[in-house]
């Protein structure tokens, strides 16, 4: 039987049932064409003799499968682990005392292929190695497929972990991974995800888009709708993560090891710290999102991901936004529609719709951050005003100026009360984001600047 040049070792006798399971479906993957008698062939090699239930096995996955699986090795294993002929194969052994043997595994079953999104093609835990520098070994310790590091020492975990109180709401983690694993996740993001592409009413965290952008998609209309998604990156869980990348074309294995390096379960004794505040119900969902595999809050990869995750949503949501005439945008965790009076006269009915399809998609809207603004109020949108044109509000405008002033009057030493590390890159990031909203009022505010002497 030829391997398309695969490798083989032997012998394993007496192989546990997801052992043989798996030696079947690599052995399968390697055969040199997908037709019945290629995997008989195949079959009986790996056994190391022919079997009468091999036929059959091969009728049933070239019937399970017409092309041939090769992103998907797990799965095919798992079909033939469940498969009629390999149970009554096993039960068989059983009975006889004669255990299945395994003569032969196969060392390389995938082959080469092309992504339909362009993403690289990454076929194998190897390449994935080759692809993010360093060895299998550093991969399986830092993928922590089996979830050892959450018990480890703390000196040697992937994260260290920031609890931030919020008056009167539930506090929120701050999960930071170490050094190593964040470069990791920088060229995950920068070489394998940034490729596949996301829903058009994402406006978070997406080159080329903006709070600015989401925002002004909502100005000059009747009414704004804003609502708010609770605990947002921890109800993203590993499962998710898993269909996103598969669905991108990454192979099983390849996607296994990407979801592990990209999201993680907090240890019980940083649980046990959260400090109080919010609703006894909230800290609870909370604690139980935290404690499975989820987006990290403060890993580089988490926004893109997270975007990924809810293409599905964005795309309901837009849906039953149009039954509204209205338009939608969502930034990061913050949800935003807009329309005339067919949204205005049934806003409780489009509110509840929304949170059927938020809910159905395994989130839930904060009831607290639901706002409803006719165009006679201040409207704003991830803090853009946007009842005309975006705006900053009045008051931030006002604040900020007053400080510029401060500073040419009084020095910036003294105009510094919050004693920020660099004053003057504080201020000139202030001014940026009032020029991104309003260009005029943003070259007020850096003539201001211009007479400070520092």
């Amino acid at each position: 039987m030829s391997n398309n040049g695969s490798a083989v070792l032997a012998r394993t006798p007496h192989a546990l049932p997801m052992a043989l399971s798996t030696a079947l479906a690599d052995a399968f993957l390697a055969a040199d064409q997908w037709t019945a008698p290629a995997l008989v062939q195949a079959g009986n090699h790996t056994i190391g003799s022919q079997r009468r239930w091999i036929p059959t096995l091969a009728a049933h996955i070239i019937a399970t499968y017409p092309r041939r699986p090769l992103d998907a090795p797990r799965e095919l294993a798992a079909v033939v682990r469940r498969s009629k002929p390999f149970a009554r194969a096993l039960a068989r052994a059983s009975r006889t005392g004669k255990p299945l043997p395994l003569a032969n595994y196969c060392l390389d079953p995938a082959s080469a292929r092309e992504s339909p999104l362009g993403i690289p093609v990454v076929d194998n835990l190897g390449v994935l190695s080759q692809h993010l520098g360093i060895t299998p070994g550093e991969l399986e310790w830092f993928a922590d497929p089996k979830h050892f590091n959450r018990s480890a020492a703390p000196i040697l975990q992937h994260y260290r972990y920031e609890w931030h109180t919020r008056p009167g709401r539930v506090p929120r983690l701050l999960e930071v991974p170490a050094p190593r694993l964040r470069t990791l996740q920088r060229t995950i993001l920068a070489n394998l995800l940034s490729p596949i592409p996301l829903h058009s009413a994402a406006h978070g965290f997406v080159p080329g888009r903006s709070a600015v952008s989401g925002a002004a998609a909502h100005a000059g209309n009747l009414v704004v709708i804003n609502l708010d998604l609770a605990t947002f990156f921890a109800k993203v869980s590993a499962g998710r993560v898993f269909g996103v990348l598969r669905q991108a074309g990454y192979a099983e294995a390849v996607a296994h090891r990407i979801t592990g390096l990209c999201t993680h379960r907090v240890p019980a004794r940083i649980l046990s710290r959260m400090p109080a505040g919010g609703e006894p119900t909230d800290r609870f969902a909370l604690r139980q999102a935290l404690a499975l595999p989820h987006l990290p809050q403060g890993a580089p990869t988490s926004p893109m991901l997270a975007n990924l995750a809810v293409r599905r949503m964005d795309s309901r949501l837009s849906g039953w936004a149009g039954k509204f005439d209205a338009g939608y945008t969502r930034y990061a965790d913050d949800l935003a529609f807009s329309a005339g009076t067919t949204l205005a006269r049934g806003s409780d009915d489009f509110i509840a719709g929304v949170s059927r399809i938020v809910t159905d998609e395994g989130h839930s809207l904060n009831p607290r951050k639901t706002r409803v603004r006719g165009a006679s109020l201040r409207q704003t949108v991830t803090g853009v005003v946007v009842n005309e044109h975006p705006n900053v509000t009045r008051a931030d405008f006002d604040r900020l100026k007053a400080i510029l002033h401060n500073c040419a009057v009084l020095g910036p030493e003294l105009a510094n009360r919050q004693a920020h590390a660099d004053f003057r890159s504080h201020l000139l990031g202030r001014i940026a984001w009032v020029a991104s909203v309003n260009p005029r009022r943003g070259a007020q505010l850096r003539a201001d600047f211009a007479r400070i002497v520092w």
